[in-house]
């Protein structure tokens, strides 16, 4: 958390052979995209492996076929292997990429898998060309296929999208039990649900639960009636979230109590905090991409991170939970910073108590409305251009700022995209700083701290017309339960 002293030089920025960000351009200018963290990893000596295999030798040419392939045999081989791949793709007409992702504008398709690294890298799932989306039954290798068919609207409202209709349709609350609850929400990478009530009004077209099987997903279970019977549609939440310990103090620029904001955690890695996160679940964490820069490719081996949750003094930390995987998305752009966030499974769940909570997620229909208040909280320098992080924590109040105030050519001139979110002071002052990045920005809905964005860049600290700029986590929640599913299963 900084602010910045208007009389003083803007802070330095990072050198481009650290972390290359290509510089935005603001209609003529070209301030650098400043990701919001301390880029400064403890150095790994790396000991030369030795081995006794040969290296690998390659002819500049093949002066016939045989000795190219090892003779004969080995052309037989390769023949028949070429003719096993064909008869196999017009038997089973194996495609690849088949993912769809609803969302308000169109849909769009994003897969992948892991390495050795235990980091989820950009590859492609394979899918008969038989697949049906949201069928309940899982056709593709990673299930990619049944991993975006559920969503919460407002009120938590449970909207199921089936291969019966195509949409997204609430569910009837009439003939739901605890048992479909407790299933979708494991579906999603929760542990169980939290609450289920019954909201009043919903008239048209929904979903009622015509089977019951406790092995399937929850999409297979229903079918499209014309309404409910009894206008009641059901509304879930699947874990308590987005409350804080009883806290009696104005917030905004200051240390933060313990409990104050219990979904915040400390990246480390090797032993140093380099980046916040929030908590979502017992297991998952939400941070930012950029974070694990792929410049330097030990940030991106899960067994050097560990995270801390309930700390409010980097000076005494509890006990750590390792992270087991990685899971960047896809479709980060390092260049732009668009769609900057990252999931974390952690090896082993954290215990939920008065300092840990979750924050919660946002319903996919969220607005945050220009001015709306908001919190964000980190570990980030208190003075910009600071290379020490606080050992403290620290929260901020900040403003929601409406994105084509932010895109103006006085402030980022179009560089912010429909994925991020604007959120500080036009006139400066408050705001994030370095190491805060992955970080909570959390806004109140219905009474609750519901995650808004996640901290991710901005040109400076603290200087007037650039505020801090959030990946907008209602853009990435189709991901988000997606990614969780596939960890889940």
């Amino acid at each position: 958390m900084a602010k910045h002293d208007p009389n003083e030089p803007p802070p330095p920025y990072y050198s481009a052979s650290l972390y290359p960000q290509p510089p935005l351009k603001v209609y003529g200018l070209t301030p650098p995209s400043q990701p919001r963290y301390i880029p400064q990893y403890p150095s790994v000596v790396v000991v030369p492996q030795v081995t006794t295999l040969p290296p690998k030798r390659r002819s500049r040419c093949c002066r016939n076929n045989a000795q190219c392939y090892g003779g004969t045999g080995g052309v037989l081989l390769v023949l028949g292997l070429l003719a096993l791949a064909i008869w196999l793709g017009v038997r089973y007409g194996t495609r690849i990429g088949s993912i769809y992702y609803h969302t308000e504008d169109n849909d769009s398709g994003h897969s992948d898998q892991y390495d050795d690294d235990s980091v989820y890298q950009q590859k492609h799932d394979t899918c008969p060309n038989t697949t049906i989306h949201c069928d309940g039954i899982k056709d593709c290798v990673f299930g990619t296929d049944e991993s975006v068919c559920v969503r919460f609207g407002s009120g938590n409202t449970l909207e199921v999208r089936t291969a019966e209709d195509g949409r997204f349709l609430p569910v009837c609350a009439s003939n739901w039990k605890k048992l479909y609850s407790d299933q979708t929400c494991a579906q999603l990478g929760f542990v169980s649900s939290y609450e289920t009530t019954a909201l009043s009004g919903y008239t048209s077209k929904a979903l009622t639960m015509a089977k019951q099987d406790s092995s399937g997903y929850i999409q297979g279970l229903a079918s499209v009636t014309s309404s409910c019977p009894d206008q009641l549609a059901v509304s879930l939440q699947c874990q308590d979230c987005g409350r804080q310990s009883s806290v009696s103090r104005i917030i905004g620029g200051q240390v933060s109590e313990s409990g104050e904001w219990p979904w915040q955690v400390t990246l480390h890695y090797k032993g140093s905090h380099v980046c916040g996160g929030v908590l979502i679940s017992e297991i998952f964490v939400l941070t930012a991409a950029h974070c694990f820069p792929s410049t330097d490719e030990f940030s991106q081996i899960a067994t050097n991170w560990a995270v801390y949750a309930g700390v409010v003094t980097l000076d005494k930390l509890p006990q750590p939970h390792q992270v087991a995987v990685i899971i960047l998305s896809e479709n980060y752009d390092s260049n732009t910073n668009d769609q900057d966030i990252a999931l974390l499974k952690l090896a082993t769940p954290v215990e939920f108590s008065d300092t840990v909570h979750p924050a919660c997620l946002p319903t996919y229909d969220q607005q945050w409305a220009h001015g709306t208040d908001c919190i964000t909280s980190g570990f980030g320098t208190t003075d910009a251009g600071s290379s020490s992080v606080s050992n403290k924590l620290r929260d901020v109040s900040v403003k929601i700022i409406d994105t084509e105030v932010c895109n103006t050519p006085s402030s980022y001139g179009g560089s912010v995209t429909k994925n991020m979110l604007c959120a500080g002071h036009l006139g400066g002052g408050k705001d994030s700083c370095q190491g805060d990045s992955g970080g909570p920005l959390v806004c109140k809905n219905n009474g609750l701290w519901t995650l808004a964005g996640i901290t991710s860049w901005g040109s400076g600290c603290g200087e007037a017309n650039r505020p801090g700029v959030y990946t907008k986590v209602t853009s990435a929640l189709p991901w988000i339960y997606s990614k969780m599913m596939q960890q889940k299963s």
